[in-house]
């Protein structure tokens, strides 16, 4: 077991970065604990990777920070930086496995982008309307 390990998740605009180190089990995003996330939901969809690892989470403090983009857009990236964390720490191939099988996303950033604005429209596809009269 190595000793701080920093990765990096992305997602959309949103950015984060994951410091694993030995610990007692807490995690923190931007100072706040994980358990004082405000949207249910997401909260939920960031305990994914913890539920996984099960009793072994309680060996590991995970401090993040997280900027740009919006509410999912910071979950997914944070939720992949932890899962990098926990496997690079742990090295359990079998774990990443785990990982995988549950959902690519933990461990493979979403590298899906807006697209640019055309000429001639309102958005990327979007074009004004074409009149003959």
């Amino acid at each position: 077991m190595s000793d701080n390990i920093l990765t990096i998740g992305k997602r959309k605009a949103a950015t984060a970065r994951a410091v694993t180190r030995k610990g007692t089990g807490k995690i923190l995003i931007n100072g706040v604990p994980i358990e004082l996330y405000p949207i249910e939901i997401l909260r939920n969809k960031l305990m994914e990777p913890l539920r996984i690892l099960g009793d072994r989470a309680n060996e590991i403090n995970i401090d993040i920070s997280v900027h740009g983009g919006g509410n999912t857009g910071q979950t997914d990236a944070c939720r992949t930086a932890i899962s990098k964390g926990i496997i690079k720490y742990f090295k359990d191939n079998e774990l990443e496995n785990t990982f995988r099988l549950y959902d690519r996303t933990l461990l493979v950033n979403d590298i899906r982008r807006k697209m640019p604005k055309k000429p001639m429209g309102s958005g990327a596809r979007a074009k004004r309307q074409k009149s003959y009269r």
